[in-house]
């Protein structure tokens, strides 16, 4: 058999770019943002490089940034010191999340808000559930769930997102959200949630570190693809109306077979650590950062990621926008 010359299709940058399969863009980007509870708040992270946490009465500075950089929207999770063992403070009205949807959608209608539900910022344990002695009790966790992706879709968020991996609780969610009349409002849930070693930075961010043991016993194990696609395929028979699967890098191959098996948008987290370790390798003169960024960015797509959740949104986005790489 003749060989075939395929190099001709690359012989020049405007070929090449005719016959890309694969296209990155903006909108596409979900950008996760730490709102802190307190007054006067624009802290840079060291554990995450261009990251801030912000406190409400300054988030105009960081919406005026998205908003120039048109990027799909952004995702939640509050930073408080008001942590208790049933995690109450995320279901306060005048809560740091709470206030920011309202003042995100206050601020711009086209902003999509991503509120990620979950116990782990808010319980003093650390833990992303109810404890009964120390083990996670499931079904009075999915109670509590509902209530606080009640309270958000109260103030406003576009989409509720749990992430707590518990059991039953996108039905629990739905039915909680239809009963008050939001049953317009998506449930996107974190329906392959890896027990990963690459949120570590966030957990220190987010102040959200368990103060015991780990959270093996509800995320799942990586090495376990088939089960991944059991708890996809549970969650959308509840009621997903989409799924996020993190983290995105190790999960390229759960993402594929995912994007094969359901007809679902689906969502790639591009989590924390899998960040940290382009900056600090970018910082070190080892790579060129922002070819990495969209390299990495457009592999998670490839696999099948109709969006990503990432810390690159807002940086990706300029390149995209601005420069030519």
């Amino acid at each position: 058999m003749e060989f075939k010359r395929l190099r001709r299709l690359r012989q020049s940058k405007a070929l090449r770019e005719l016959f890309y399969e694969t296209r990155l863009y903006s909108k596409e980007f979900i950008f996760p943002l730490f709102v802190d509870d307190g007054k006067n708040v624009f802290e840079r992270m060291p554990q995450l490089d261009g990251i801030v946490k912000v406190s409400v009465d300054r988030l105009h500075e960081i919406l005026d940034e998205i908003k120039k950089v048109d990027i799909g929207g952004v995702i939640l999770f509050g930073v408080t010191s008001q942590k208790d063992e049933m995690g109450s403070y995320a279901t306060k009205d005048d809560g740091a999340v709470q206030q920011a949807i309202r003042k995100i959608k206050e601020y711009s209608e086209d902003i999509l808000v991503f509120a990620d539900v979950c116990l782990c910022e808010y319980t003093s344990h650390g833990h992303c559930g109810i404890l009964q002695g120390d083990k996670i009790d499931n079904d009075k966790t999915i109670e509590v769930l509902s209530e606080i992706a009640l309270s958000y879709a109260k103030a406003g968020a576009d989409i509720i997102c749990p992430s707590d991996m518990m059991d039953g609780r996108v039905d629990a969610i739905r039915k909680k959200l239809d009963s008050h009349g939001f049953v317009y409002t998506p449930i996107i849930p974190y329906s392959a949630k890896f027990a990963s070693s690459l949120y570590a930075p966030f957990r220190d961010v987010a102040n959200s570190r368990p103060a015991f043991g780990d959270r093996k016993s509800y995320q799942m194990p990586y090495q376990n693809k088939r089960e991944a696609l059991r708890e996809i395929e549970a969650d959308i028979l509840e009621g997903a109306d989409a799924v996020i699967i993190k983290p995105a890098l190790t999960s390229l191959d759960v993402i594929s077979a995912a994007k094969e098996k359901f007809n679902i948008p689906i969502i790639a987290y591009n989590v924390s650590g899998e960040y940290a370790m382009v900056k600090s390798a970018g910082k070190l003169g080892l790579l060129n950062e922002e070819e990495v960024i969209i390299e990495i960015l457009t592999a998670i797509k490839r696999a099948g990621a109709d969006a990503i959740i990432t810390y690159h949104a807002l940086e990706a986005a300029r390149i995209l926008n601005g420069k030519e790489l």
